[in-house]
């Protein structure tokens, strides 16, 4: 019978644990690299800063009043982003240089719209949208309108601002709402849709005093004519939400959006009246400073009435 005897490695002789070592120290040695950041690169950048240093990022690359045309190729889109405004200094400058960054990646000829109500009266952000629709169209023939409250900065770049067959809701997956669709039919937040869906359904309707409604109005609007809301998959269409106080809600919006079929029709952009304070072209937009009061409206009707 013969006994197998237990081999000890040699004095000098490396060991498997011991040859693993030295070839991971090797590769180690090989491929050497830097460690990750402290803080990862393109996410989000929800940092303050002035408008003067956005305007010096960007300054080489975009046309008077926020316009910009890719240099390399011919864009396929041209797209208006029109923004309401009123009392968010804090924001304007993070909002615009994380949407240039984003449209420019994305080889969009855009123009960026801030429309900016005149104090006096509630905020009527449908209205605003609309007065950008009008004056950004007076500017250039643009086929997409992106509509975006100014608080939400998108996260992914493949959540492209661009307009298909149908309108598109685009803020589908907010990080407030914990990255879920809040309800089947919100068009709120971000919405794109064609020059020629946008006057199908007369545009938003002007009759939203106060915070809310407008966007629910806009959805019924679109499957009044017949429209369906596309939207990308909650993967992609993400967005973050700057903090801000919250507008005073419109204590009417239900009433007004339980009737809101009967005025489809008459209240829209073919009612709508304002007084265009001023348009100045700035580096990083065009400014639009309106006056919606209801005053103007009784001096828009008197106007008529002395005009026949």
């Amino acid at each position: 019978m013969v006994t197998a005897l237990k081999q000890e490695p040699l004095k000098n002789e490396p060991t498997q644990r011991d040859r693993s070592s030295t070839n991971d120290n090797n590769l180690s040695d090989r491929f050497t690299i830097d460690s990750c950041p402290p803080i990862p690169p393109n996410l989000v950048d929800v940092a303050f800063e002035s408008l003067s240093a956005v305007e010096s990022r960007f300054a080489d690359k975009l046309q008077p009043g926020g316009q910009y045309v890719p240099p390399d190729c011919t864009a396929r889109n041209r797209v208006a982003i029109i923004v309401p405004y009123r009392d968010r200094e804090k924001h304007l400058p993070i909002f615009l240089k994380n949407i240039h960054a984003l449209l420019m990646k994305q080889q969009l000829e855009y123009g960026i719209y801030i429309v900016e109500q005149t104090a006096g009266s509630s905020f009527n952000r449908a209205a605003l949208m609309n007065i950008g629709f009008v004056e950004a169209m007076k500017q250039k023939n643009w086929e997409c309108m992106v509509f975006h409250d100014i608080d939400l900065l998108p996260m992914d770049d493949r959540n492209l601002y661009t307009c298909p067959d149908q309108p598109r809701h685009m803020s589908v997956a907010v990080d407030t709402f914990g990255f879920k669709l809040p309800y089947s039919t919100i068009f709120g937040g971000v919405s794109a849709m064609t020059e020629k869906q946008f006057r199908m359904v007369n545009g938003f309707s002007n009759a939203f005093w106060g915070w809310g409604g407008e966007d629910d109005d806009m959805s019924n609007r679109l499957k009044h004519v017949g429209f369906h809301i596309a939207r990308y998959p909650v993967n992609i269409a993400r967005y973050t939400m700057l903090s801000h106080k919250k507008e005073k809600a419109n204590p009417k919006r239900y009433e007004k959006l339980v009737n809101g079929a009967k005025r489809f029709d008459s209240d829209g952009l073919n009612s709508l009246h304002y007084q265009l304070v001023n348009l100045i072209r700035k580096p990083l937009y065009t400014w639009i400073h309106a006056d919606i009061s209801p005053d103007v409206s009784v001096i828009f009707i008197v106007r008529c009435i002395f005009k026949h």
